[in-house]
């Protein structure tokens, strides 16, 4: 009987040791996971900060978070042949302090979405490379007959196109002394 006793306490012991060994690694996990989580809040914050300087002082933090993420969605875009497999297609529409815009149709819609562009609007480098330089967002006016809400704040502008769209640039790829919303950028010059 003692050794059956002896036995219990040793397997009782050895189990308790293996729950006291999970506590401490869950709770240094636990840990381990605030202090990332508060490394990439802190990142995240200095990140907002730098493009605030790229977007310009008067955006709230919440309008220059929505400026990135959509920098962060259309990344991929910067491979120029990314957005022609994607769907966007050449809608020869060619302005000079803007650039070359591509249109994605089955973006056009009612709906302003910031992460979702209807169009890209690239440059031609001097070697024959497009860049990507904006973001346009473009709301059928038959489809809405008042200005989108848009960014967050009241800042972005919403200018009239050929009296058809609603459309408004976002210049989060090619920084503008003009404006992060400004329909055209000094620094872009069609090659």
């Amino acid at each position: 009987m003692k050794s059956l006793l002896s036995s219990a306490l040793r397997r009782n012991r050895q189990a308790f040791a293996a729950i006291l060994f999970t506590g401490f690694v869950i709770i240094g996990c636990k840990k381990e996971n605030s202090q990332l989580a508060d490394e990439a809040q802190s990142r995240n914050s200095t990140s907002l900060i730098a493009e605030s300087n790229l977007f310009g002082d008067d955006l709230s933090l919440q309008t220059i978070w929505e400026l990135q993420q959509a920098k962060i969605a259309t990344a991929k875009y910067n491979s120029f042949n990314k957005a022609i497999r994607d769907g966007y297609v050449d809608i020869n529409v060619i302005v000079p302090e803007m650039g070359y815009h591509y249109l994605k149709m089955d973006r056009l819609n009612a709906t302003f979405e910031y992460d979702k562009p209807e169009i890209l609007v690239y440059n031609r480098e001097e070697n024959g490379q497009m860049k990507l330089v904006a973001l346009e967002y473009a709301v059928p006016i038959s489809l809405s007959p008042n200005a989108p809400a848009g960014f967050t704040g009241d800042n972005d502008h919403w200018a009239v196109y050929q009296g058809t769209l609603w459309t408004l640039h976002a210049w989060v790829w090619e920084p503008n002394p003009s404006g992060v919303f400004s329909p055209t950028n000094p620094n872009v010059h069609l090659h």
